[in-house]
């Protein structure tokens, strides 16, 4: 999506970023790994394809997609953006009679990353963002079965199990966000800030100071 291309979000653990074409080759390699694909049900690709599906997730008005970023590494301007990189978060306008559906997902790549509450906090982030810049009011998020990691931290941010499809092995996770549940969300992540992504390049450390 054009709408996020200049954009920053700052989260207490994170920051997200847009999707630029200097992620695609630390991006291409993590979806190498079989793990990946099997938990983001991916299948690999040249990193030719990977540079054309960048140029998609810019360009198509259906798609938003940020890239997760060690917030206390990227303060320190010594070190390069993509050596920063943790995963991804995206957010799919799966019906087009249907604007205000959406469909979330989370990567966290880094296994160094995980069990930190860095997927709470990058959901929550990109469920605000979903909300008050896109106009989405349900939010679905597809679970492989055997990922029962990603499936129990949606159910803890008060997701509910509506559907099982056993020939793809996923679970169907909704949440509608009606205003106490808004009102909740907003309050968890006051402290999120959006912020101007090329000016914010070029005085990092004023994120942790």
């Amino acid at each position: 999506m054009k709408v996020n291309e200049n954009t920053l979000l700052e989260g207490h653990k994170v920051v997200l970023v847009p999707y630029n074409a200097d992620h695609v080759p630390r991006y291409h390699e993590w979806m190498k790994s079989p793990e990946l694909q099997q938990l983001t049900a991916s299948e690999p690709l040249t990193l030719e394809q990977e540079y054309d599906m960048q140029r998609s997730w810019r360009e198509d008005n259906d798609k938003c997609t940020f890239i997760i970023l060690d917030k206390q590494r990227w303060a320190n301007t010594s070190v390069e953006e993509e050596q920063c990189m943790v995963g991804d978060v995206n957010i799919f306008l799966t019906d087009p009679t249907d604007p205000s559906l959406a469909e979330l997902e989370v990567m966290i790549a880094e296994p160094s990353h995980r069990g930190k509450g860095i997927g709470k906090e990058v959901t929550r982030m990109m469920m605000c963002y979903g909300l008050t810049k896109l106009g989405v009011r349900k939010f679905q998020a597809k679970i492989g079965l055997e990922n029962q990691v990603s499936i129990g931290m949606f159910k803890k941010l008060g997701f509910l199990e509506v559907s099982v499809c056993k020939v793809f092995k996923e679970v169907t996770l909704e949440m509608t966000v009606d205003e106490s549940v808004r009102t909740k969300l907003m309050g968890e992540m006051a402290d999120m800030k959006e912020r101007d992504y090329r000016q914010t390049c070029s005085n990092r450390q004023e994120l942790v100071s």
